[in-house]
This record gives C-alpha cells, structure tokens and sequence, in this order.
C-alpha cells in the first residue's frame, strides 16, 4: 500500500464520518439554536432546558438514521477489505 493510496482512505474515511454526522449535528444545532431563543425571549434561564430537548433530539435522530448509517459504514469497509486482499504479498 502506497503513501497515495493510504491518503486516499484517510480522506474517504474523514468525508464519510462527515457525511454521516451532519444531518445528526445539523439538527442539534437547530434545537440548540431554538431552545436558546425561547430562553432569551421568555427570560427562563433552567440549564437542563438546554440539554434535555437536544439529548432527546439526537437520540431520536440517531435511531432513524441507523440503518442508512449502518449501509455506509458497511460499503466503505467492503471497500477497504477489496484493498486489503487486491494487496497480498
């Protein structure tokens, strides 16, 4: 395995892991965003109101997400295993 191929699956890995979390970090970002504002505009500064609903959000977007997650995951190690055995000895 050359220096180029090995760049090559780090930056595939680095996109992957990318692709996969954005819609998760997306989406807590906006609850966070949301929560903050209610904060602010209803003057209640509780601090698990700002945990609680992302904590649940997340989790409820991780469990729909699973199996489309689980897929990409399982392409790229198929692909990283084809490139382990095209490299015997």
């Amino acid at each position: 395995m050359d220096q180029a191929m090995v760049m090559d699956t780090v930056r595939q890995a680095i996109i992957l892991i990318v692709v996969l979390s954005a819609p998760i970090m997306v989406v807590g970002l906006i609850v966070g965003v949301s929560v903050a504002l209610l904060q602010a505009l209803t003057q209640v500064q509780e601090m698990t109101l700002a945990f609680v609903p992302k904590i649940v959000v997340i989790f409820i977007m991780i469990y729909f997400f699973l199996p489309v997650m689980m897929a990409e995951m399982q392409e790229f190690m198929n692909l990283l295993t084809d490139q382990i055995i095209g490299e015997g000895p």
